[in-house]
C-alpha cells in the first residue's frame, strides 16, 4: 500500500482480530496437557515435548514465512498457515500415539502459527501505517494477541469439560479457518522499494548477511531467546504447577486470564514508549523487572493473592517486548526485509520456547519440582536486562542518512 493507513482501519482491525485467534488457541494448549496424558497414559514430559516441538517449529518456520509475505505477500502467507493451522488440531485430536501428537501439535500447529501469527502479521502493519504510529500499531497487534488469550483460554476449558478435549481440537480447527476470510484486506502487501536514495537496495541473502555480520542484532537475538524461555515455560507448565500446589483448575484459568488481560496494557504502553523512548532501554527494564516478579514469587508463600499479583505483573511484561524489539529490527535495518530479519529474531525466540517447555516437563519428571525452572528464568532475566544496555540501536550506516529522530532515554 503506498498511503499509509490509519490505526483505526479494516486492515488494523482485521489484523488484531487474527492475531487474536492465532495467539489465543495457542495459548490454550496447556490446558491439554492433564486430559492427553490421561487419555494416553503418558508422564507430562510426552505432550510437553510435543507443545516444545510446536514451539521450535513455530520458530524454524519464521524466517521462511517472513521471506515469502515479504516476497509473495501477507495475503498468500496467511491462506497457507490457516489450513496447515487446522490441520495440525485435527491430527492431534485423531492421533492414536506420541507420534501423531508431534506431528500434530508439533509440527503443523508450528508452521500454521508461524504463517498467521506475529512474525508475518506485524512486519504487514509496520509497512502499511506511517513511521510516527509504527509503535503503537505494534503494540496494538500484540494487545490483541492477549485479547485473544483472555477470551479463548476460558472457553476451551469449559469444551474441554464439557466435550472432551478431541470435540473442543475439531472446534478450534474450525475456528483458525476464520484466519483465511481475516487476511483479505492484506492482499497486495509486498514490500516497499527502498525509499531513501542514499540508501542501497538490498536483496534478501544481502539483508541476512548484513544483519548477521551486526553484533548488536545477536545481542537482540539473544534476549529474544530468554524472552521465549519464560513465557513458553510459564504458558505450558503455570496450570499444572498450581495444580502440584492444591488449587483448583479455576485458578489456572484466572491466572493465565490476567496474564492475557494484564498485557494488553503492557503492550499497549510499550508499544506507544517504544515510539518515544530508546527501545534497548525499554527492554533492559521490561527484562529486570520479570527477574523481580518471578523471585517475588518463589520467595513468597504461595497463596491465590501471590498467584493473582504474580499475574498481573508477569501479564503486563508478558509480550511488551514485542514491540520494542520488532520496531528495532526496523530502525536498525529498515521496512524491506523486516519480515525476513524479525523471523530470525523469532526464531531464536521460539528455540529459547522449545526449552523453556521441554525443560520445564524434563526437571519436573526427574526431580518432581519446578522450583530449578523458576529459578533459572529470573537469574537469565538479570543476564539479558545487562545485555540490553549495550546494544546499538542507530539504524546500520547504509541507512544513517535517513531522518530517523533520536530516541529519549526513558
Amino acid at each position: 500500500m503506498s498511503k499509509p493507513v490509519k490505526l483505526l482501519s479494516v486492515v488494523v482491525v482485521c489484523a488484531c482480530v487474527l492475531l487474536a485467534i492465532n495467539f489465543g488457541m495457542r495459548a490454550s494448549f496447556g490446558f491439554f496437557m492433564g486430559p492427553i496424558s490421561s487419555h494416553f497414559g503418558y508422564g507430562r514430559e510426552v505432550f510437553a515435548f510435543s507443545l516444545a516441538l510446536q514451539n521450535l517449529c513455530w520458530g524454524l518456520f519464521a524466517p521462511a514465512a517472513g521471506a515469502v509475505a515479504d516476497r509473495f505477500g501477507t495475503t498468500k502467507t496467511i491462506y497457507i498457515g490457516s489450513v496447515a493451522y487446522a490441520l495440525g488440531l485435527y491430527v492431534t485430536a485423531t492421533a492414536e500415539n506420541y507420534w501423531g501428537l508431534n506431528i500434530g501439535a508439533g509440527v503443523l500447529v508450528g508452521m500454521g502459527i508461524a504463517g498467521t501469527g506475529f512474525g508475518v502479521v506485524l512486519p504487514a502493519l509496520a509497512r502499511m501505517v506511517s513511521e510516527e504510529n509504527r509503535g503503537l500499531a505494534l503494540g496494538l497487534g500484540t494487545a490483541a494477541g492477549s485479547v485473544g488469550q483472555l477470551l479463548v483460554i476460558p472457553l476451551a476449558q469449559e469444551f474441554i469439560t464439557g466435550y472432551g478435549w478431541q470435540i473442543t481440537l475439531m472446534i478450534l480447527a474450525a475456528g483458525s479457518l476464520c484466519m483465511v476470510l481475516l487476511s483479505r484486506p492484506f492482499k497486495g502487501d509486498i514490500s516497499p522499494p527502498v525509499v531513501n536514495a542514499n540508501a542501497k537496495d538490498q536483496t534478501m541473502l544481502e539483508a541476512v548477511k548484513e544483519a548477521s555480520g551486526h553484533l548488536h542484532y545477536w545481542l537482540l537475538i539473544a534476549g529474544f531467546f530468554v524472552c521465549g524461555f519464560q513465557l513458553a515455560f510459564i504458558t505450558v507448565h503455570m496450570p499444572a504447577y498450581l495444580s502440584d500446589h492444591g488449587f483448583d483448575t479455576q485458578v489456572a484459568v484466572i491466572s493465565l486470564s490476567l496474564i492475557g488481560l494484564f498485557n494488553i496494557f503492557g503492550c499497549l504502553l510499550f508499544g506507544s514508549w517504544s515510539g518515544k523512548y530508546s527501545k534497548k532501554n525499554l527492554l533492559g527494564i521490561i527484562y529486570l523487572f520479570r527477574a523481580v516478579a518471578i523471585a517475588a514469587f518463589m520467595l513468597a508463600p504461595i497463596t491465590t493473592t501471590t498467584v493473582y499479583l504474580f499475574s498481573i505483573v508477569t501479564g503486563f511484561l508478558w509480550l511488551a517486548t514485542v514491540p520494542p524489539t520488532s520496531g528495532l529490527v526496523a530502525q536498525m535495518f529498515g521496512l524491506k526485509h523486516m519480515g525476513t530479519l524479525y523471523g530470525i529474531v523469532f526464531l531464536n525466540h521460539q528455540l529459547g520456547s522449545f526449552l523453556g517447555v521441554w525443560i520445564g516437563g524434563y526437571l519436573y519428571d526427574t526431580t518432581g519440582s519446578y522450583d530449578n525452572v523458576w529459578w533459572s528464568a529470573a537469574a537469565i532475566a538479570l543476564v539479558t536486562a545487562a545485555i540490553h544496555v549495550v546494544i546499538d540501536e542507530r539504524p546500520v550506516k547504509r541507512l544513517r542518512n535517513v531522518n530517523t529522530p533520536s530516541p529519549v532515554t526513558p
